[in-house]
Parts: C-alpha cells; sequence; structure tokens
C-alpha cells in the first residue's frame, strides 16, 4: 500500500474515526482504525463492536493495499504535523509496520493484520428515510442532556425515537430522561418513517452523530431495524446496535392537570438560577422557587456556605407556591429554549412542572421537584 494525501484531510477523517476507539482495549486490534486504498480514495474504519464509523477520503493511491495502524497514535502524528503538509502513508510487504513520511518527519508505527479486524457486517435495514442536518442537530440537542448515565438502568442510556402523532398531526419524536427530568422533542414525520419500529440510539452513537452533523448541511439517510441504525452522510457512515430494552411509557409521568402558569425572562432565570445556586451545597444543588403575584424569589440555603435569594418579575396567574428543583436541571432546560420567555406549568410542590417555549410547541420539558 502507498498513499498520498492532503494533511487537512487526512487530520479530518481521522478526528472522526479515533473518537470511537476506546482508550483501554482487551482486544488489540479495536485500537486500530483498518485503513483501505483504492480507487483514488482511503477509506478509514473504526469500530468497538457496538458503534462502527466508515469514511472515505480522496487520496493519490500509487500502490492500493490495507492495513490496520494504532487509532489514537496515528491522530496524534498527523495533528502535530504542519498545515500544508502532504503525508505519504506505505506498507512494504509484511514487515508488520507502517512508514508516515511528511517533508522531513518520519514515523514507524506497528501494524496489525487486517484479516484481523472485525467484519462490520452488512445487516439489512428495511426502514429508511432522510432527515435534514439541523431538524436532527436540534432532535438531539432538546434532548441529549437528560439521558440517564445510571448503567443499571440501561434502557434509559439512549434517545428513545418514534413515529406517533402530535395533535393529529404525523411526528418523530425523541425522548430521554434519567428519572428526575424528561426532554421530548418532534419533527415532522419524513417520508419512509410511517412503520419504524421504536428504538433507543445510544448515548456514545449520539455524542459521535451530534459532531458529524455540525459538518454536514445536506439530508442525512437513517436506515434502520429492530436492532442496529446509521447515519448516512456524504462520505461518512455512522452505524450502531440499538440498546435492546423497552422504554418506560413517558407519557404517563407528563402531567395534565397542571393549572398555575409562570412566565419568566429565559436568559434571566437562567442566570438568577446560577448565581443563587453558588451557596447551596455540591451534593443538592437545590434551589427554591417562591413564587407569588408578578414576582419570583429563587433562594439557596446551605450550613456552610449561607444563604442567597434574588427576586425576578414574572407573569403569573395563580395561588402563591414554594417549589424546590435541582439547579442544574433548571438551568439544562432554561439553555435549551430559544424564546424570550420560558413558561413553567405547575401544580403543587410535590408534582411534576412542565417547561416550554411558548414559541416553539415542538419541544417539552418535565421537571421533578425536590425538597429544599
Amino acid at each position: 500500500m502507498k498513499v498520498t494525501i492532503e494533511r487537512a484531510a487526512l487530520l479530518k477523517s481521522l478526528g472522526h474515526v479515533q473518537s470511537v476507539v476506546e482508550r483501554r482495549n482487551t482486544i488489540p486490534i479495536l485500537a486500530n482504525v483498518l485503513l483501505e486504498a483504492g480507487n483514488g480514495k482511503l477509506g478509514l474504519t473504526a469500530t468497538d463492536m457496538d458503534l462502527t464509523i466508515v469514511e472515505d477520503v480522496e487520496a493519490e493511491i500509487t500502490e492500493p493495499g490495507a492495513t490496520t495502524a494504532p487509532a489514537h497514535t496515528l491522530y496524534d502524528i498527523v495533528r502535530k504535523l504542519p498545515d500544508g503538509a502532504q503525508v505519504e502513508l506505505s506498507v512494504q510487504g509484511d514487515t508488520g509496520q507502517m512508514q508516515l513520511t511528511a517533508g522531513r518527519s518520519q514515523f514507524q508505527l506497528a501494524t496489525l493484520p487486517k484479516e484481523d479486524f472485525p467484519s462490520t457486517g452488512t445487516e439489512e435495514l428495511p426502514q429508511s428515510f432522510k432527515l435534514h442536518a439541523e431538524e436532527l442537530r436540534n432532535l438531539v440537542d432538546r434532548t441529549r442532556f437528560a439521558i440517564s448515565t445510571e448503567e443499571t438502568r440501561y434502557y434509559l442510556n439512549g434517545i428513545y425515537m418514534h413515529a406517533t402523532k402530535s395533535s393529529g398531526q404525523p411526528v418523530l419524536r425523541g425522548v430521554a430522561t434519567d428519572g428526575h427530568r424528561l426532554a421530548r422533542f418532534e419533527v415532522d414525520l419524513p417520508d419512509g418513517a410511517a412503520d419504524m419500529p421504536g428504538i433507543i440510539v445510544p448515548r456514545k452513537t449520539v455524542g459521535e452523530l451530534r459532531k458529524l452533523i455540525d459538518e454536514s448541511e445536506a439530508g442525512i439517510t437513517v436506515s434502520l431495524s429492530d436492532t442496529r441504525i446509521t447515519f448516512q452522510f456524504d462520505s461518512t457512515v455512522l452505524s450502531s446496535k440499538l440498546i435492546d430494552g423497552t422504554f418506560p411509557d413517558y407519557e404517563r409521568v407528563i402531567p395534565s392537570g397542571n393549572d398555575k402558569t409562570m412566565s419568566v425572562d429565559t436568559k434571566a432565570f437562567a442566570k438568577a438560577v446560577d448565581r443563587v445556586a453558588t451557596i447551596s451545597t455540591e451534593k443538592s444543588k437545590a434551589v427554591k422557587l417562591s413564587i407569588a403575584e408578578s414576582t419570583l424569589t429563587l433562594s439557596a440555603t446551605s450550613p456552610e456556605n449561607g444563604s442567597a435569594n434574588e427576586e425576578l418579575e414574572i407573569g403569573y396567574d395563580g395561588d402563591a407556591i414554594d417549589i424546590g428543583f435541582n439547579a442544574r436541571y433548571l438551568v439544562d432546560i432554561a439553555e435549551r429554549i430559544d424564546g424570550a420567555q420560558a413558561q413553567f406549568s405547575l401544580s403543587d410542590s410535590a408534582s411534576p412542572t412542565i417547561v416550554r417555549d411558548p414559541q416553539d410547541g415542538s419541544a417539552l420539558y418535565v421537571l421533578m421537584p425536590m425538597r429544599v
């Protein structure tokens, strides 16, 4: 194999694939990236057995061939090369080494046989549809912060995506919850998605997908089965196993009888919560909201640090109420509301609260209160 490629192009592709590779691997081949040269392109593949990324990048192929090289080491070398450098990758015979040359820099990297690299599989994916990059970006951004990190509740360790109806209109809905808060976001149902099964996309896959969306303005082709999903970009395919579990009936935790409505300036609220929470204990991060006509008082106390309170002007049409929340959860939700106002629908101090952006009906957040 002998390939010449521009440093920036190689770095971009290596940046995508190396982040899939786990830092600690018990199986040596999984620490490597598969490099395949042919037809004017260099193909890069990395996998952790659950998540696979394949990317093609244009290159000058002097001699077609394939090998595997340590993903993180190769990425670090290319990252440190000067801008504009031409990088030559070559493997001669069965030496077990790949030579990387760029200007006066030369590196010899240990390789492993390409035959040892796991097959990435070509499972049949019966459902396929296209999503705009902006739609998928919004769905991920508005929900992923609520994904659970508790491994014992593995069925909550991802975003639940399914086709349903909202106000009589067919939608593709994404939902994430960790038991303390819930985030729900909808986009118009794409053509071809009506019969898709309900699926749970794992947290790591969501993270890698989000990085790729940033570099794409075109449509993204989504193909899936009950057990696997692929996201196809221009020259990159991200393929992942789905979480094998049943997502809970989230509709049951969305309250319907919350009759007290508070409107507050979104940015002012987020900043005030953050300031007041400086006092609260690191463990609980509790902030109390005392809501009365036209005034919201935020307060926090802790035995070690003292106390804090701050008042905000609000619109409110109900009886006075005191309710406590985790400050970080409040800020997380406020940061995802684009509108000038955030709308809180409350019932009482012990019941879940709904938070919405009045300007955008596609997102809904539910927050469990806490004792303060």
